[in-house]
């Protein structure tokens, strides 16, 4: 069996087996100030979504005791618990690269929840005396 007989399965077709290109580009890729700009905003951002999943528990644990002792859902932290939610979705969209957008407190206000807006159009305000 000559060379040219042996199966060059490890090799991909029209492949570059010099390594030259393929090193190029890794070394620009490691290289890019860009990517380690971003990583380090995901550092601030992973250690935020952290502090955020302790505020919600806190949220969840003030807001069972309020509907365990009261009996009625407390509004305002309902609907901080709704932005909260929102803020931690942008911030995981960030963290999975599926966002360029850096979330609150950087490029982007902290989020209105849609029950704000809700409770906003129900209660056109007491302007009538």
């Amino acid at each position: 069996m000559t060379s040219s007989d042996q199966p060059m399965d490890h090799v991909p077709p029209m492949a570059d087996t010099s390594g030259k290109s393929e090193r190029s580009d890794l070394e620009k890729n490691v290289t890019r100030r860009s990517t380690w700009i971003r990583l380090f905003f995901m550092i601030i951002f992973a250690f935020l979504y952290g502090l955020s999943r302790l505020v919600t528990a806190a949220v969840v644990a003030v807001q069972f005791f309020h509907v365990l002792f009261a009996g009625n859902v407390n509004d305002q932290l309902k609907t901080f618990g709704h932005s909260l939610a929102i803020y931690s979705y942008e911030v995981v969209d960030y963290l999975t690269f599926n966002s360029e957008k850096k979330p609150y407190p950087l490029d982007a206000p902290w989020p209105i929840s849609d029950a704000v807006e809700e409770v906003a159009e129900a209660d056109p305000g007491e302007e009538s005396s």
